[in-house]
């Protein structure tokens, strides 16, 4: 694996432990596509750094088990300025 590719990998992981982001919102944050985020934690981090990588992991295990929440009050907070909107 290049240098430069470890150091990418390293600064997202560094950014994911920081902020809790989630795969998308490190792929925008870093100007890649979400694949590549997705390969550089999977299979290249736990190359890297087996630890950093279970951290990681926990972390999305997380993401997934909140999601359906985070969209159900997205879906209701948008129906409700879509009344508001029509209501005025």
């Amino acid at each position: 694996m290049n240098k430069k590719i470890k150091n990418r990998v390293k600064e997202i992981s560094d950014y994911i432990l920081q902020t809790n982001q989630t795969i998308r919102q490190t792929a925008k944050k870093f100007g890649i596509s979400k694949s590549t985020v997705h390969k550089d934690i999977q299979e290249r981090l736990k190359e890297i750094d087996i630890n950093r990588y279970n951290q990681i992991e926990e972390i999305f295990k997380n993401h997934i088990e909140t999601r359906h929440i985070l969209g159900g009050q997205s879906t209701k907070i948008k129906y409700q300025q879509m009344k508001q909107n029509m209501e005025g």
